[in-house]
């Protein structure tokens, strides 16, 4: 027989609560196969181009209006990129370079962008399928709070086959499907016979579960735009949103404070509480009953959905009760937190240094040093940006001198490091001179033996380059530390260098962030 028993699902029982907190063939979804392409018949293509003259201009208008609205969308919401590894700044990739898909990468999942006229297509595509969930909801409301109390009974028993025997839960989904889904699908396929039992006779009337089929297969249908059932669901789904909502705010309102550290001595106790709890169910969790235990609190969450602990729970005595032991609760956690729990209460404190640099030319040995910049690096001689060529990186004024970000100045001014030679030994700083009295110059030396040694050394990187040895030559840096660590350790005549520095500190403390402080 045709399928032709469609019907769609809607709980057409009582509407969803609100809560009180103090593949289908039929579904006409269009699907789209990339890199397929299908032809028309004549006749078709003739009926579709006759149609299109009629509803262009019903249409027009609707068309304009959606598009004018995703234009001001596009404008106002952010742009998405979903490419691999793509940030902000990165260019696009080249459209020429040949590129495989993955299939095992969301990357390639479709993903369209905010449109009114998609959401809105998907919102009544999804309201005229979501009655089967609104169904269930309904039943499981109707059977915690025993409406047919041997309807819950009889879940109290599975409950306790499937807690004494864990190993029956993965029957507990095929005997529901086989109970609950294909037995109501047989029997509307053999329906019992259609009249008053008291006129006929009674075998006649007990019907048979064999033979052929007597009415058609019951299929699932979305429900109808505009219909009963499509309002019933728009209703439900309305008191859902409102259910989420209201929960959402009631867990966050009950957890929040005690889990975001705005008291911190409350937090850090219950932090501490759950490490212990967690640590002592790593050792002793396979020595607990889970069976018993899994048994008695489904006995008493099922218990609690009865009308009579319903009433009970609902008296004003009952409800204070409640109110005062959760008081309570609270009180004791910030009474054992404030007296076992000490917070550091004074900022976190760094120490910050600039190095004053000063430069000379290396001919002018009679020459003053001039202020050159406030470096963050001492600019030594052997170190890779000097032996590089570049300049020193910093600002010439002091006052331009800024604290690390998140940080403040807890010194009102910079303090000079009398202490030189423990930063120049810190660094392993060579070929300097350090003063240790005085205005604490560390100033560079230069090694006539350098001028000469240099000399050879360039010479023979470029015999090497030319020459293109096995084992390759040494870097020029390289060459000039190990001439000078051999000038400075036999004690060469020196003389003053160009660059001299000397250090400064200050202290700074953290910063408090504030709500819409950028970091």
């Amino acid at each position: 027989m045709a399928p032709g028993n469609a019907e769609s699902l809607a709980n057409r029982d009582a509407p969803i609560p609100v809560v009180q907190v103090q593949h289908a063939s039929n579904d006409g979804t269009p699907t789209e196969e990339k890199g397929k392409s299908r032809r028309l018949s004549v006749s078709k293509l003739k009926h579709k181009l006759e149609h299109l003259g009629d509803n262009i201009k019903g249409d027009s208008s609707n068309r304009v209006g959606d598009k004018m609205m995703n234009m001001l969308l596009a404008q106002v919401l952010p742009s998405e990129d979903l490419s691999e590894n793509s940030s902000p700044g990165n260019s696009p990739p080249n459209a020429n370079t040949p590129r495989v898909k993955d299939r095992r990468s969301r990357t390639y999942v479709e993903r369209p962008s905010f449109s009114i006229p998609t959401m809105s297509s998907n919102f009544r595509r999804f309201n005229s399928r979501i009655g089967v969930a609104f169904i269930l909801q309904n039943r499981l409301i109707r059977l915690f709070t025993w409406a047919r109390p041997t309807q819950t009974l009889s879940f109290l028993f599975v409950w306790t086959f499937i807690c004494i025997n864990p190993y029956l839960l993965p029957v507990l989904p095929l005997a529901s499907g086989m109970f609950f889904v294909m037995v109501p699908a047989y029997l509307t396929r053999h329906p019992e016979p259609v009249g008053n039992p008291m006129e006929v006779d009674a075998d006649l009337w007990r019907g048979s579960l064999g033979g052929p089929p007597l009415a058609d297969a019951k299929t699932i249908k979305p429900a109808p735009e505009f219909s009963k059932d499509f309002f019933r669901n728009m209703r439900d789904l309305q008191n859902c949103m409102e259910d989420f909502s209201r929960g959402h705010d009631a867990v966050l309102s009950f957890i929040t404070p005690l889990t975001n550290f705005s008291n911190e001595n409350l937090s850090s106790m219950l932090y501490l509480i759950l490490l212990v709890v967690s640590v002592l169910l790593f050792i002793t969790a396979h020595l607990l009953p889970w069976r018993a235990i899994a048994l008695v609190l489904g006995y008493v969450m099922t218990a609690l959905g009865h009308p009579t602990i319903q009433e009970l729970i609902a008296k004003p005595e009952t409800e204070k009760f409640i109110t005062e032991t959760e008081h309570q609760s609270r009180s004791f956690l910030l009474t054992i937190s404030r007296a076992d729990i000490e917070l550091e209460t004074s900022q976190e404190s760094r120490e910050v240094e600039i190095f004053e640099l000063q430069y000379r030319a290396l001919h002018d040995q009679d020459g003053e040093y001039e202020g050159f910049m406030f470096s963050p690096s001492p600019y030594a001689p052997l170190s890779p940006s000097r032996i590089s060529g570049d300049r020193p990186r910093g600002t010439p004024f002091f006052e331009d001198v800024l604290p690390p970000r998140g940080w403040r100045w807890s010194d009102k001014k910079w303090t000079l490091d009398l202490l030189s030679r423990e930063w120049v030994e810190d660094r392993c700083v060579t070929g300097v001179e350090v003063e240790v009295e005085g205005e604490r110059w560390v100033t560079d030396l230069h090694y006539e033996v350098l001028e000469t040694e240099g000399e050879k050394a360039e010479e023979r990187a470029k015999l090497n380059k030319r020459g293109s040895s096995k084992g390759g030559s040494k870097d020029i840096g390289d060459q000039e530390r190990e001439v000078l660590r051999r000038a400075w350790e036999e004690s060469k005549p020196s003389r003053k260098g160009e660059w001299r520095r000397r250090r400064w500190v200050r202290g700074v403390e953290r910063m408090p962030w504030r709500d819409g402080q950028s970091q």
